[in-house]
This record gives C-alpha cells, structure tokens and sequence, in this order.
C-alpha cells in the first residue's frame, strides 16, 4: 500500500543531532530557537511534542508562522514571535505595525491561546555584513511594535525587543578586555537609543553569543580551549579579573557597553547560543557535547559572569533541528546547529521495532552490522515500517522517527522497502518496469 510516487518510504531515525544533555538537568530560563528552514519539515505538532516531552517551557521563533502558532496553542510554552528583517521597514509604519500586532499576537489571546511573551523586531539587523541595509527603521519599528502593544492592552505582559548580533560592540584593539568593552562608533547612536526604550519599557535587551563563531573567525589564532568552559592556559586577564572562556567575556563586554550608556543593569536575554555538529573541523558532535557538558551546569547552577555573578540568565539554545535548507553563506555548518535533548526512549523504541519486526540481519557478521548506531535505529524503525504496511502511525516512535523518501541503503546493507500491502486488500499495482528493477536489486546483491 504505497502512496508515494515512486513507492520509497522508508521510517528512519530522528537523528539530525542528537545530544543527550538535558535530561536530569534542572535548568530553568532555558528555552530554543525553532527554525523552518528546511526541505522536509516536522509537523508543528510533532515539535510541540518533543518540547513537552523534553521540559522546554520557551521557545524562540523567526517569524509569526501560523501552524507553529496554532500548535503551541494552549501548551503554556513562553514564545518569542518575530517581526522579520525584511518587514521592518513597514513597520516604520504605525498603522502597519498595529495591525501585524492585531494579526499576529492579539488573535491569541484568550484563554488556551498562546503564551506570547516577546516580539523579537528583526533579528541580528545591525549585522555589518547587511551593510546598514536596516540601520534606519530598527528603531522606529521597535517603538511601534511596542507602542501597538500597549494599545492593545498587552504591553505589560508582552514586551517587544530587537535580537542583536554580538558585533553591535565590541573592545578597541588597544585594550581588548571585557571592562573596555563599547558599542560600535557607526552605530553607538542607534544603539543608545534602543537601549533606552528597551530600558523605559522594562524590556530585555537580547544578543546571540557563538563561541564556535569566535573559534570559526579567529583563522588559528584563537584558542581552542577558550571557546569551551573546562578552563584554558591563556585566560584573559583584566584589572584582575580572569577570564577563562570567551561567552563570559562577550557578556561582560556587553555589559560594559550597556554600562557606558547608562543601563548597566539591564536584563539580559542571549536568544542565541549553541554549537553545530558538522560542516567545519571544529563542528561535530564531541565539540557539541564538550560545550554543552560546560554550558548546561553552568546555567542550572546560576554561575552568571564575573561583572554578573550569580546570575539566573534566560537564554535559548541554537536550534532544536538541523535545517537543510538555510543559506551556507557563512559556511557549512549552518546546516547542522540542530540538538535532540533526551535519547532515554531510544533503546526502548529499538527493541520495541525488532520485537515486531526482523532485525536479523544487525547481528554480528550479518549484513548490517557495521552500521552506527543511529543506523542501527534507522534500519529497525524502518522494518517496523515496513511490516507494519508503511502506516504513518508506524513511524513515531515518541518522536524519533520521520518518513522519508530517499533510500538510504548502503554497502550489502538493504533498507528494504514495502511493495505492496501483506494485506487482502491492497489495491496497489507497482508499475511493471519498478517491479523488475527490485527483482534485479534482489537478484545482484
């Protein structure tokens, strides 16, 4: 019974990354960024689950996208919507932005609506690499998003706030030390003034911080060991305060920054942080987990920073899936940032597929055996498919399966892939031509 056009559905593992670091973590303030840029995206309702089934009680999003919207419906779940970069500059307008508040957030609320905590306005838009494109309407969106908040009875619940990119300040090269630490000359004045409405309205400023960036950009020149938190030979000294890791020191020099313009003890939300697991030498899952090993305790244990010691800070982890979609402008490795938090289910689920199912040939000197463990997974979660007559209900496996129509057979190891339904009443004819060609498979190897 297949319903693909060419008849190739296999139910494989849910393993784009998989970092099993959360579970037993009691991290509170920790949310992810949920991003849809991909070629075959999860149903809403699957990713809402894998939240709840992991803890996450918020979530970061880039846009106002309905069906995420509607999915999160009633979850409790803290959201932070988007106003992307590209809509800012209608929202310079203040009827435009009163009616995106209208559509996007006022529509949900009611009671098992949809807990909207933040409106992200853009998202890294003084990044130097835009050129200035959107310099001049961040501000007067910011205020307008805002501004339609109130109005519409929501601003002091929801607050609205512009996601920046960790170059909006920096140290100058002469004494580049946390405590020095500016927001940038070509825009300090933009800068000041955000910090200011953000400050008057008791909204939080948000910065991404990429360790993995630092050590991506530094060309060799930057210490390994600085970008992880299990100490380093070269920490970074200033006025005697030591620096052992580069995410304390970008937060310290923010605050600093903030300080400089008089708001040094603003609330501070990182919306991005993370660490991606292919594309760059440095981009696996043994660096994945060396950061994150440092990270989780770190945030559940309040460590905060030297200028903020004790801190509980909220922040989100970049990002929940892999997106095969996204521009590899800045390379490769924006493909591959995604995490899976909880790996306790896994094993349960394999046995459960090879109980009901033939895992025969994962044995020992058998043909499949030398596949790796996220292989072992996929090969059982898909003869479970399979047998079971390729049901969608077949392949959930608490979230860890997804259907896919690219077979992944490799070496003597077949994935095999469902003909036509065990069942009396299959109605389906494969085309003479495919069926021959399987025969052949068969047959050759």
């Amino acid at each position: 019974m297949i319903r693909d056009r060419m008849g190739i559905r296999e139910c494989l593992l849910l393993c784009f990354v998989v970092v099993g670091l959360l579970s037993g973590q009691n991290v509170g303030g920790l949310g992810v960024n949920w991003g849809i840029h991909a070629s075959h995206k999860l149903p809403p309702k699957i990713v809402v689950q894998m939240l709840k089934d992991n803890g996450i009680n918020q979530v970061k999003l880039f846009d106002a996208d309905e069906s995420c919207l509607s999915a999160l419906s009633g979850t409790d779940i803290e959201v932070m919507i988007a106003v992307p970069n590209g809509d800012l500059s209608a929202m310079t307008d203040s009827k435009k932005a009163k009616e995106w508040v209208k559509n996007n957030v006022k529509r949900y609320d009611f009671k098992g609506g949809v807990n909207i905590k933040y409106v992200a306005v853009g998202n890294e838009p003084f990044l130097k690499s835009y050129n200035g494109s959107f310099v001049k309407d961040t501000y007067p969106a910011l205020q307008n998003i805002q501004n339609a908040l109130n109005d519409a009875g929501l601003g002091n619940n929801i607050k609205a706030t512009v996601p920046m990119n960790a170059d909006v300040y920096e140290s100058p090269a002469s004494n580049p030390v946390p405590s020095a630490g500016r927001f940038r000359s070509d825009i300090s004045d933009q800068m000041t003034e955000i910090v200011k409405f953000l400050a008057d309205n008791k909204a939080p400023f948000v910065v991404n911080i990429y360790p993995f960036l630092s050590l991506y950009y530094g060309k060799g020149e930057f210490p390994v060991d600085y970008a992880f938190f299990d100490g380093t030979d070269n920490p970074v000294m200033d006025s005697g305060t030591k620096y052992t890791n580069v995410l304390d020191a970008n937060f310290d020099t923010l605050m600093s920054s903030l300080k400089a313009v008089g708001h040094g003890d603003m609330n501070i939300i990182i919306g991005e942080v993370g660490w991606p697991t292919d594309g760059d030498i440095n981009a696996n899952v043994k660096n994945a987990v060396r950061f994150y090993n440092g990270l989780l305790p770190r945030l559940a244990n309040k460590t905060g920073t030297p200028l903020r010691p004790g801190a509980d800070i909220e922040m989100y982890l970049f990002a929940l899936l892999d997106e095969d979609a996204k521009s590899i402008a800045p390379g490769n490795f924006e493909r591959h940032w995604g995490i899976f938090s909880d790996l306790s289910k896994l094993q349960d689920n394999i046995n459960y597929a090879c109980q009901n199912g033939d895992c025969t040939t994962l044995g020992y000197g058998c043909s499949c055996n030398g596949l790796d463990e996220h292989g072992h997974a996929s090969y059982a979660f898909n003869q479970y498919f399979q047998i079971h007559n390729q049901d969608s209900n077949a392949c959930h496996f608490n979230g860890l399966g997804k259907i896919v129509t690219q077979n992944i057979s490799t070496g003597d190891c077949n994935f095999i892939i469902q003909i036509a339904s065990s069942g009396p009443r299959s109605t389906y004819t494969p085309p003479l031509a495919f069926s021959l060609l399987v025969v052949l498979l068969y047959l050759l190897f």
